[in-house]
């Protein structure tokens, strides 16, 4: 059983607007952020969750070179509920050398790659000089971005995983710190909207026209979003700090199976579950509520819906609350852990957004309104492409 570690603070940025206010307001008035796709990048029949006003947002001029989409949103998520203070605080307790930053992103700043791409010189096809891959399409480029903004100079690096990325990125901050590497960890993820991902998913035929609909009969595929979010992690002395959400089990698996496809039974992502819970001490009947990773296609939906009716059968409440920021990709983990902790604090349970009819087919207890209630336990799941699992329990400390 691991030891509990408090999120001393969070905060995230995504298409329900900036921080965390804008976020819960939004999910308890069932108000999605999806919207039309205008993009200029992208000429598709599809709904998105765009963060508004990126084009507005600057870098610090000593941080300039890594200017491009995906790290603009990185810093835009950086500046709400007071993140930046709770960080510096930290830093004046451990030194910047014992903080490490962690964060998850499945293409980074691609969309800068692309647009040199489309400006190459026509006659020898060499990119444009402004291009910086280091800085911007450089996977580690947001963790490298990141730390410099936070003046820290503890361990960092950047998880890929696909949409498993920012989930995995507390099972990894546990064990540096288990481990005694770190004091603290910054953890987090930031994906941003590229061609790259929308004409890659709409290839594959899994971009819905509309707004997305998890666990509906009807649903025609996702919708892609945009987010940045991020936790401090803390070592939890019990009762020093009044009461405070805190991860309390992580859990990871490999399915193994397909490059793309999930196990058909959900045999990977039940064992990600599975962990999560012996991580944390608690059995299935502990958990009050399941933020699902619930994309809203058709496969994905099902084979959790195994997983999850095997394990906590038809009595755990569960829903999606990607209607209401799409799915975010590698940013999808950290925005669902924050909003876990949203639904801890409030004791909100959102019920799954433009879910007109649950799928018959489905036997977990998917729930379709928002209900007010306590709750002591939330699991939030995410499953990646080739079967990339992470389950995650977070609660409130006494």
């Amino acid at each position: 059983m691991m030891t509990p570690l408090l999120l001393s603070a969070f905060t995230v940025v995504n298409a329900l607007g900036r921080g965390n206010a804008a976020t819960y307001n939004a999910l308890r008035n069932r108000r999605s952020g999806l919207r039309p796709c205008h993009l200029p990048f992208a000429d598709l029949d599809t709904h998105v969750g765009e963060v508004a006003g990126l084009d507005d947002v600057s870098l610090p001029p000593h941080l300039a070179h890594y200017d491009c989409r995906n790290n603009r949103l990185a810093y835009l998520g950086l500046q709400h509920d007071e993140f930046l203070q709770a960080v510096a605080a930290a830093r004046d307790r451990y030194g910047a050398g014992r903080i490490a930053v962690i964060l998850g992103t499945s293409t980074s700043g691609i969309l800068q790659t692309e647009t040199a791409y489309r400006q190459r010189d026509p006659a020898t096809g060499a990119l444009p000089e402004w291009f910086a891959y280091r800085y911007t399409h450089n996977i580690f480029s947001s963790g490298d971005f990141v730390r410099h903004v936070l003046q820290l100079t503890g361990p960092a690096y950047v998880i890929s995983t696909a949409c498993s990325s920012s989930a995995k990125v507390f099972a990894s901050a546990q064990r540096l710190m288990a481990l005694g590497f770190c004091d603290a960890v910054v953890v987090g993820g930031v994906d941003s909207l590229c061609a790259t991902t929308l004409y890659g998913f709409s290839s594959l035929e899994l971009v819905a026209r509309g707004p997305c609909r998890p666990a509906d009969v009807n649903r025609e595929g996702i919708s892609i979003g945009e987010a940045a979010g991020y936790a401090l992690l803390e070592r939890a002395e019990a009762g020093s700090r009044g009461k405070a959400v805190a991860l309390l089990g992580c859990g990871e698996s490999s399915d193994a199976y397909h490059m793309s496809s999930p196990h058909p039974e959900g045999a990977g992502a039940l064992l990600a579950m599975q962990r999560a819970l012996t991580s944390a001490g608690l059995a299935p009947e502990d958990i009050d509520y399941i933020n699902l990773h619930g994309t809203a296609s058709k496969a994905n939906d099902a084979v959790e819906d195994r997983a999850v009716s095997r394990l906590f059968g038809n009595s755990t409440p569960c829903s999606s609350t990607k209607g209401w920021t799409g799915h975010t990709l590698g940013a999808a983990g950290i925005t669902e852990a924050v909003i876990a902790g949203l639904c801890l604090e409030h004791g909100l349970m959102p019920g799954s957004l433009n879910t007109a009819e649950v799928d018959p087919a489905f036997t977990s207890r998917v729930v379709v309104e928002n209900r007010k209630q306590p709750m002591a336990h939330v699991l939030s799941n995410s499953f990646g492409f080739g079967g990339n699992n992470c389950s995650l329990v977070f609660g409130i400390l006494p």
